[in-house]
């Protein structure tokens, strides 16, 4: 029998999100420059976010 697991499918939660991220951006053709500086705002709303509960 073949296994047809996928490795991303036992992946932590987080890889699987990043590998969804790294996806979106590139079938988006989002600039690498682009996707860092939103990437720098979205941690600074979730860090405030952590911070506020």
């Amino acid at each position: 029998m073949q296994n047809t697991d996928r490795p991303l499918d036992s992946a932590p939660e987080d890889v699987k999100l990043a590998v969804d991220l790294i996806m979106l951006l590139e079938q988006h053709d989002i600039d690498p420059h682009i996707a860092l500086s939103a990437i720098e705002i979205v941690k600074r709303d979730l860090l405030n976010r952590i911070e506020s509960t």
